[in-house]
């Protein structure tokens, strides 16, 4: 247990030192909270200018009205309409596909941001098609189907007889707030869907980024000692199992750091902000699989990695692992959406997935007792093999040199022990 300790100890002290490690305690925090806020609010950005969009209208009578609503409605922060609406063509009597034609020209050349196509079947089948280079736009389509709808309210009602204004007056607009309930019942402080979703995503981002840059400096390190053969004097002084048991602690105490310091964070912006951002009993929970993740996902970094010889090959197989990562990241919003698909549980009892999917699921709607004592349980049986493993592989590889062994050679040597 000394040799361990010291082998340990020069792990930390090597790493925690690096300035590396110091940019990306501080810098780490500030991408994850930027990656969950930037998008929503560059998406929130009103436009700094006019935009033209044009009007193609078989039916001859919503360009004028449309226009009128379009530009009165929406304005930029200088004051000026945010749209103007430009006929292109009206009437029942237009050849729609060379108006068509020509309209797109004019978008190729940015002459409109983009234009719209009423048909004369409009007034039944409510279908308006917007044609524009910038299709990512989602507030346009909205925006179109916002003061189209009103103005075919209006004509049906006409022509049923119906005032226009008798139908404003009965329209309401309503401000739904989500409220989560606990499992008991009982509203849940800061259970809305925004601070849900980001509490799950940032957590998600933290946990990816702490086991891929911890697991890499791992990989590195053998791959380093064993290009230096500086592994030869090491095993010389301790076994091959003391050594990996010496890394596996030391860069664990690193991780260990980085959590805390994130951790304090937290609890300040708490404190300051007075916004409980996560229950404490969830961030209890997130921490023991952060742990448990951390060790599993260090066994299988060595595993992988001692085997190696080049750094080319340590990339090609850590992005490999940080893929399987990247996953829970991808299903988070259909699992915000639907917390208890069956998909979701199945993929939380797959060893490599579970830390991440429980962390993803936690903030949304925490599991039952029994799924987490059952995740936890087999992320222990788990992270057991997964070092057994690791230890018989790391045991021969690290010494070994030359061409990096087959798959085959690397399951004879674990199944031999």
């Amino acid at each position: 247990m000394k040799k361990i300790l010291v082998v340990a100890k020069w792990e930390y002290m090597e790493k925690v030192k690096s300035k590396a490690f110091l940019i990306g305690l501080f810098v780490t925090p500030l991408l994850m909270v930027g990656m969950g806020l930037l998008p929503s609010f560059f998406a929130r950005q009103e436009d700094q200018s006019t935009k033209v969009i044009g009007v193609i209208d078989q039916t001859g009578a919503l360009t004028s009205d449309f226009a009128r609503s379009m530009e009165g409605r929406y304005a930029l922060s200088n004051g000026a309409p945010n749209y103007r609406v430009v006929n292109l063509a009206s009437g029942s009597g237009i050849n729609l596909d060379d108006e068509m034609r020509t309209a797109n020209l004019k978008v190729a050349a940015d002459e409109l941001e983009g234009y719209c196509v009423f048909r004369s079947t409009v007034f039944q089948d409510t279908l308006v098609e917007y044609r524009s280079k910038a299709v990512g736009d989602f507030r346009m389509p909205a925006r179109i189907a916002e003061n189209l709808r009103d103005l075919i309210v209006a004509h049906r009602s006409a022509a049923l007889g119906i005032d226009a204004k008798v139908l404003g007056q009965l329209k309401v607009d309503l401000d739904v707030r989500t409220v989560k309930l606990s499992k008991t019942g009982e509203a849940e402080e800061g259970g809305g869907f925004e601070r849900v979703f980001l509490s799950s995503y940032v957590f998600l981002l933290m946990l990816l980024f702490l086991i891929m840059t911890s697991g890499q400096l791992l990989v590195r390190s053998v791959i380093e000692e064993k290009s230096n053969r500086i592994v030869e004097i090491l095993v010389s002084s301790c076994s091959p199992t003391e050594l990996m048991a010496g890394k596996v602690l030391g860069l664990s105490g690193l991780g260990l750091t980085q959590m805390a310091f994130w951790a304090l964070i937290g609890v300040v912006l708490t404190v300051q902000t007075g916004i409980n951002f996560i229950d404490p009993l969830y961030a209890l929970l997130l921490a023991v699989y952060f742990i448990l993740g951390y060790l599993f996902y260090a066994a299988v970094f060595i595993a992988a990695g001692s085997p190696l010889t080049t750094e080319q090959e340590a990339q090609q197989v850590t992005s490999y692992l940080v893929m399987i990562l990247i996953l829970p990241i991808v299903l988070a919003l259909p699992a915000m959406k639907n917390p208890e698909a069956l998909w979701l549980k199945v993929l939380t009892y797959f060893p490599p997935l579970t830390p991440t999917m429980m962390a993803l699921r936690i903030p949304i709607q925490v599991p039952s007792v029994w799924e987490i004592l059952g995740t936890v349980l087999l992320m222990i049986v788990s992270i057991y093999l997964a070092m057994v493993a690791a230890v018989r592989i790391f045991r021969i590889a690290i010494l070994s040199t030359g061409k990096t062994p087959t798959l085959a050679e690397i399951l004879r040597w674990v199944r031999k022990g």
